[in-house]
C-alpha cells in the first residue's frame, strides 16, 4: 500500500520517538545526564531529571498527534 506521506510526517514520528526514548531513559536511568555531560546542574535534587520527563512527555504526545493527522490526511488523498 502506497501512501503519501510526507517529509513532515516523517519528522514529527521521529521527534515522537527519540522524545519518547528520552522519557523513557531518564525514568529508568535518571543518572544518564551527568554521566555524559559530565555536569550535575540540579545538585542531585532530581529536578532537572523531573523536567526533561514532563518536557519529553508533551513533546511526544503532541508529535504523536500531529503524525497521526498527517497519516490521517494522506489516507483521505488517496
Amino acid at each position: 500500500m502506497n501512501r503519501n506521506l510526507t517529509p513532515i510526517f516523517w519528522m514529527e514520528a521521529i521527534l515522537a520517538a527519540a522524545s519518547g526514548f528520552l522519557l523513557v531513559l531518564t525514568l529508568l536511568w535518571r543518572d544518564w545526564i551527568e554521566i555524559i555531560f559530565g555536569v550535575d546542574p540540579d545538585n542531585h535534587s532530581g529536578s532537572l531529571e523531573w523536567l526533561i520527563v514532563l518536557a519529553c512527555l508533551c513533546i511526544a504526545v503532541l508529535s504523536s498527534v500531529l503524525a497521526r493527522q498527517e497519516w490521517r490526511r494522506a489516507v483521505r488523498s488517496q
